[in-house]
């Protein structure tokens, strides 16, 4: 089984210890490119990351991506876009609502009497169901990450 390097907290950990790339590089005993090849996402052999490990003082399995996290986080990522997305179509939807109402009004109002009752009844109808739909979405969303953060 391959592990991937996390190539990103090991940037962060040598940026919050305020080691430039060339220290780190000479407190491992690796080379300068290898640092800035692994930084990169690139691949890092065994040695190198027993190396770097030592100069962490870490164990070499604090250096690779935990698959599990990362197919969680993937996941997480997913429902947060998922759930902007279908906010965003419900606050469209609330505006051309408000923008028909008006047109609506004026109709009902120019010909003296509320004409436009059941297009205004069926719209709103809709309009409260997607509002229900996103708040739905929402709380199982919410109940999930709970869930995660339980287990």
């Amino acid at each position: 089984m391959s592990l991937k390097t996390d190539s990103a907290k090991l940037k962060r950990w040598r940026e919050e210890r305020h080691w430039s790339q060339e220290h780190l590089a000479e407190l491992a005993g690796v080379g300068l490119r290898t640092i800035q090849r692994i930084e990169t996402g690139g691949q890092a052999s065994s040695d190198s990351l027993k190396a770097l490990a030592s100069a962490y003082q870490v164990d070499v399995s604090a250096l690779y991506v935990d698959p599990e996290r990362e197919a969680v986080d993937i996941v997480q990522r997913k429902n947060a876009k998922t759930n902007a997305a279908l906010q965003l179509s419900f606050w469209i939807h609330l505006a051309s609502w408000v923008l028909g109402m008006a047109v609506f009004a004026a109709i009902s109002l120019g010909s003296g009497w509320w004409v436009m009752k059941w297009p205004t009844l069926w719209w709103t109808v809709g309009l409260v169901s997607h509002a229900a739909t996103v708040a739905i979405v929402w709380l199982a969303l919410r109940y999930e990450e709970e869930q995660e953060l339980v287990l």
